[in-house]
């Protein structure tokens, strides 16, 4: 039983509500995600991960050498390694050769979507309809990503396979956020200056991959903007990299003092030389729909994080701060380095990546703070109009 409930509340909308007390550390709840996916760009640059859960499937060695560029960099203590427990299972399509890494995946993926989304020895064809929708994605949507079009993809074979079709839309409908009056900020956002433009060629390569009558419904100029709102307004980040694992792991070693202060040199050295190469790029990146973690608001003052603990895409939510019975729930959507800012610089950020005002109580208890500082971009016209955005 969930120790929340989710109402609307006056102003704000839909809400998390803690129906008990929770403290700091406690899991609040864990969620597998309706949908998750790889972006298309860190597939595309050789990150391996699980095509199902997004699980690393590189050994500790072959991700720093990769990362690198340099395969005569030496990795210490690799019988820590994470994935050496996950090598055996490693597997893939038989048809499409599409890697996983168990056979519990294969077997979840091709149970909800992958036995109609195989595409065989097509995958590697360039002009297959599939393809040259993701190839089109790519070239409006580059690094660092927010989203992919694949996303989309795999819901529609997630359709296409659902045995309770009426069910499935239910679901997704549940993500269908109130973007009445925020539609071109959300395109923009996700496909530049010239999003008119660029919609238009993704609806035709859109449609072309989903010709098929079954598709109907999705394949609609309305159809297909909700779709892309619900890519820009409600998928959640995912980042697993076995690197940022095996560090957690050797951290934790009970070695003598000076072993440790050691250690700190090797992973600091380790981090600079492939910084040096891939820079922030580290991970393996994607995104997914959670139907419970998407009803969580923002707080410049969360009492809750949103962890990936696993190193897949299952989500576990954490209470960061105490929280009593009857209170809101809130994580942060913006980093640690962003949350310590001036209100200005939240609100712009927060504005253009979620399109809202943020109105927690940091926020009000600031509103008087001059609206730029030192270290900002002083470039806001956009903030001018700050009172007719939705607030939260």
């Amino acid at each position: 039983m969930n120790q929340f409930e989710i109402r609307e509340v006056p102003g704000k909308g839909r809400a998390m509500i803690a129906s008990k007390n929770f403290a700091v550390d406690e899991i609040i709840f864990e969620e597998e995600p309706f949908v998750s996916h790889q972006f298309s760009w860190n597939a595309a640059y050789g990150y391996a991960a699980c095509d199902h859960c997004m699980r690393p499937l590189e050994t500790l060695v072959e991700n720093v050498r990769r990362l690198a560029n340099n395969n005569a960099v030496v990795v210490p203590l690799v019988e820590h390694d994470p994935t050496a427990a996950w090598l055996p299972q490693f597997t893939q399509c038989a048809r499409c050769k599409v890697r996983y890494c168990s056979e519990d995946c294969l077997v979840e993926a091709q149970k909800r979507y992958h036995r109609v989304s195989c595409m065989g020895a097509f995958r590697a064809d360039d002009t297959h309809p599939i393809n040259v929708l993701n190839e089109t994605w790519k070239k409006m949507h580059y690094p660092p990503e927010t989203g992919t079009i694949m996303l989309i993809v795999r819901l529609m074979a997630m359709y296409q396979q659902s045995n309770n079709k009426p069910e499935f839309l239910e679901q997704l409908q549940s993500f269908q956020a109130l973007i009445v009056n925020r539609e071109q900020k959300i395109y923009h956002k996700m496909l530049g200056e010239n999003f008119e433009v660029q919609m238009e060629k993704l609806f035709a390569a859109f449609c072309n991959a989903f010709k098929s009558e079954e598709f109907a419904m999705f394949t609609t100029p309305d159809a297909f903007k909700t779709l892309m709102g619900i890519l820009g307004t409600n998928s959640q980040g995912i980042a697993t990299s076995v690197l940022a694992q095996w560090v957690t792991k050797v951290s934790d070693l009970p070695l003598p003092d000076s072993d440790k202060e050691q250690l700190d040199t090797v992973i600091d050295d380790i981090y600079a030389k492939v910084g040096d190469f891939a820079g922030e790029f580290l991970n393996n990146e994607g995104s997914g729909l959670y139907i419970l973690q998407s009803k969580i608001n923002h707080s410049c003052v969360p009492n809750a994080q949103s962890t990936f603990p696993y190193s897949n895409d299952i989500v576990v939510l954490k209470a960061v701060a105490p929280i009593q019975q009857g209170e809101e729930i809130c994580i942060s959507y913006l980093d640690e380095c962003q949350l310590e800012r001036s209100r200005h610089s939240r609100h712009k950020i927060l504005r253009g990546n979620y399109i809202f005002v943020c109105q927690c109580p940091k926020c009000k208890a600031q509103s008087c703070d001059p609206d730029v500082t030192s270290d900002e971009d002083e470039d806001d016209e956009d903030m001018d109009d700050c009172d007719d955005d939705d607030m939260q």
